[in-house]
């Protein structure tokens, strides 16, 4: 047995941060194990450094040029799409980021709330079966949909109870009452809330109202004659944020994380512009546009209309940390442990025995120094890289 241990380890379990201790690595099996049989393995000192589960992205269109959805017609999308949708299937990758699967952000959308989509591409659901639009379904974990289009209702029961596919609800214009139909019939989560959707208002609270949702489960203690009164709620949904500053303002990005901090999720919604230079670029198959990129905003040419973002998980850790004044740890959950709890991945996303040895090495600001897959470095931070802000 080839064990390793990373001594003097601060982890990030559940919110907390952990009064520092050591964290045993099968190295062979890639495994987080408990104490070692034998006194003879391998040590490496983290010096109280912050260790975290490696941070998954939920939901990434691109990066350094690349757009995972672009194509070169319009006639050739769904030919396109049966070549792509397979080669998203879960897998592994030697010293790299594991492939979890594919989230598809539609094409059962709401075209007023298009955002930067290609509404011509949009489909209904009782128009279009979806097996003739994804085709085979393994490759896919994750669809968002319009709640509030005809037929959304069936396509969300079948994929959610039938296909164990996650559903999320956005880019809709759905009310509080269809947000909350579609989570009883097996929705699990809200996509960006507050992007692409209407916007919270005190009598018509919309899809965003439901990130407040009590559970059935909180009104156990009732009484029979008020749980026959009350309106039998379903599991608070998980919520998405972009807390890149640009998509939401930074009190709106507190608001949607104190609501419910154990169900709120970091992602990027990253696009093909992120890691390239600022500066007017070409558009691509879903943005028939140029694309104005200044910092981690990004735009349609002339217009307003948020593309995307640039922001990598880790900054949007920091900035939750900045702007809602919740500890590192508490941010760091909300892109590791909540995203495994929503998704139901069970082999790793959390710092514990059993789990897949796959850490990100912190410093005390949040900036990533160190990136471990299954028990081995694969990349370290040089001396003179920026990253550690603050540190």
């Amino acid at each position: 047995m080839n064990i390793l241990a990373l001594t003097n380890a601060r982890v990030c379990h559940h919110g907390a941060l952990l009064s520092p201790q050591s964290v045993f690595v099968n190295t062979s099996t890639g495994l987080i194990v408990s104490h070692p049989p034998t006194p003879d393995f391998e040590t490496f000192d983290l010096h109280n450094r912050i260790l975290a589960p490696a941070f998954p992205e939920l939901q990434t269109n691109g990066c350094v040029g690349v757009h995972f959805t672009n194509y070169s017609s319009d006639h050739g999308y769904l030919k396109n799409l049966e070549k792509i949708l397979p080669l998203l299937k879960p897998r592994s990758f030697d010293g790299g980021a594991t492939l979890l699967g594919a989230h598809c952000e539609g094409p059962f959308l709401n075209p007023s709330k298009k955002g930067a989509h290609n509404a011509s591409l949009m489909q209904i659901p009782s128009q279009s079966a979806h097996s003739d639009i994804y085709g085979t379904t393994s490759s896919i974990e994750l669809v968002t949909i319009a709640p509030e289009l005809p037929g959304s209702t069936d396509l969300i029961a079948d994929l959610a109870q039938s296909r164990n596919i996650r559903v999320s609800l956005g880019h809709s214009a759905a009310t509080y009452s269809i947000g909350h139909a579609a989570l009883n019939s097996g929705a699990t989560c809200l996509t960006h809330v507050f992007n692409a959707m209407d916007p919270l208002h005190h009598r018509s609270p919309g899809l965003a109202g439901l990130i407040a949702l009590p559970s059935s489960s909180s009104s156990e203690e009732a009484n029979e004659d008020e749980k026959a009164k009350a309106i039998v709620n379903p599991e608070t949904p998980y919520y998405s944020i972009i807390a890149d500053g640009i998509h939401l303002h930074p009190s709106t990005l507190t608001l949607a994380f104190r609501s419910n901090p154990q169900k709120c999720i970091l992602i990027t919604d990253s696009v093909e512009l992120a890691g390239l230079p600022d500066g007017l670029h070409q558009g691509n198959a879903q943005v028939p546009h140029q694309q104005r990129k200044l910092g981690n905003r990004v735009t349609i040419e002339g217009t307003e209309t948020l593309i995307g973002s640039c922001c990598g998980i880790d900054e949007c850790v920091r900035n939750l940390v900045r702007w809602s004044g919740c500890s590192l740890a508490e941010g760091v959950r909300c892109a590791t442990e909540n995203v495994s709890g929503m998704m139901g991945v069970r082999d790793r996303g959390v710092v514990e025995v059993g789990r897949r040895a796959d850490f990100v090495v912190l410093g005390k600001w949040g900036g990533v120094e160190e990136t471990w897959v299954a028990g081995r470095r694969v990349w370290r931070m040089k001396d003179d890289d920026e990253g550690t802000i603050g540190d």
